[in-house]
């Protein structure tokens, strides 16, 4: 310990240099962190509110499209409803949509359709629960953009008009579009691009993107026997946040950049420590001339490793957390989660010190011959 700090103090400018590096990759790993955190929440927030267990979808539905593509008959709610390890079982709709405000305010909706009595019926901050045909209940983040309750929006190409009655308490999006519950009868004219004085065809009201299923407490669904009873595609609500528009692919890229980042820093650290090893030979091998077993030199070499591991990231962490709070602030999504945070920084700091390990296992090759002019 004595002989890693006393390195440490004597060699300031190459240790800080390589501290430096390390600071940068972390307050990038934080910062990519915090957009996968915010992309996520963009994407499925409104997913991830939902108290559903599972979705059965259309059989044969593309997993990667099925909220937009799936359609299928309200009969197979009653199948799911009388499974034995279900509690409840609704009917569920979704659909993108372009709405105007009277105040002049344009906004794209992910309306949800769900039947103001069931489970699904979501709660409020402010204003009314679902209940009329012709009330929406926003996300708090459409009224950021400029939506007040007792609004009217007219969806376009349909021309129907809905009052906004209430807002949801946070963030409510769905494919970085802000979700807008309405009752499942006004979304399915709207789906069917049916206008106020349209006539509307019986087989409108029979139809649903999925049904919401609700595991009964404890037990696990037997989404197989499920699908076969009621002709449906089953999947987790985690598998469904892969149908949501671009949440795999952005995901994905944010997942590779990082899996890169902490492979740089374990090459990184490993060549720093394998040329600082190269360079300290000589003093090395004087030291194991006198006597110093192989286990206090690389105890005290791992110790060198960690104590700048831990240094360079909490300064790093510090940074990005600091730049993170200002790029929160604007239109990007981002948000900072500590346990995000904490387990891409331990994964650093992991990551480097098994690359200082690589190189520092050098010292037990070190002959104490050298010490005594062996190599002349």
């Amino acid at each position: 310990m004595f002989l890693a700090v006393r390195e440490l103090r004597f060699a300031r400018a190459r240790f800080g240099l390589m501290g430096a590096v390390i600071a940068l990759i972390a307050v990038l790993v934080v910062l990519l962190s915090g957009l996968s955190v915010g992309l996520v929440n963009d994407g499925v927030s409104g997913l991830q509110r939902l108290p559903v267990t599972s979705f059965a979808f259309a059989d044969g539905v593309q997993r990667d499209s099925a909220f937009s593509r799936s359609v299928i008959d309200m009969k197979a709610v009653d199948t799911w409803a009388g499974r034995p390890d279900v509690a409840r079982a609704t009917a569920y709709g979704n659909t993108l949509a372009n709405a105007k405000s009277g105040s002049g305010v344009e906004i794209d909706l992910a309306l949800f359709g769900v039947q103001p009595e069931s489970f699904l019926s979501p709660q409020v901050s402010e204003g009314d629960r679902l209940g009329a045909p012709g009330g929406i209940v926003v996300s708090r983040t459409a009224v950021d953009a400029g939506l007040r309750v007792g609004d009217t929006l007219t969806v376009d190409r349909v021309g129907t008009t809905l009052t906004v009655i209430g807002v949801l308490p946070g963030q409510h999006t769905f494919g970085h579009v802000d979700v807008g519950y309405v009752p499942l009868r006004t979304w399915q004219e709207i789906r069917a691009g049916l206008g106020p004085d349209d006539p509307v065809p019986a087989h409108v009201h029979t139809e649903i993107t999925a049904v919401a299923v609700q595991a009964r407490p404890g037990a696990d669904v037997d989404l197989a026997g499920g699908d076969q009873a009621a002709g449906t595609r089953s999947m987790t609500l985690d598998e469904s946040f892969g149908a949501s528009p671009g949440y795999t692919a952005e995901t994905s890229t944010l997942k590779l950049i990082q899996y890169f980042l902490y492979a740089i820093s374990a090459l990184v650290v490993g060549a720093f420590f394998t040329v600082w090893t190269i360079q300290r030979k000589h003093e090395i091998a004087v030291m194991r001339a006198m006597g110093a077993p192989t286990r206090f030199l690389l105890r005290d070499g791992l110790t060198q490793a960690l104590i700048l591991l831990l240094l360079s990231a909490g300064v790093g962490v510090a940074a990005g957390v600091g730049l993170g709070s200002l790029i929160g602030g604007g239109g990007v999504p981002f948000a900072l989660e500590a346990s995000a945070v904490a387990g891409a920084s331990l994964l650093l700091i992991v990551l480097g010190l098994l690359g200082a390990v690589a190189a520092i296992i050098r010292i037990t090759a070190v002959d104490p011959l050298t010490a005594l002019g062996a190599n002349r």
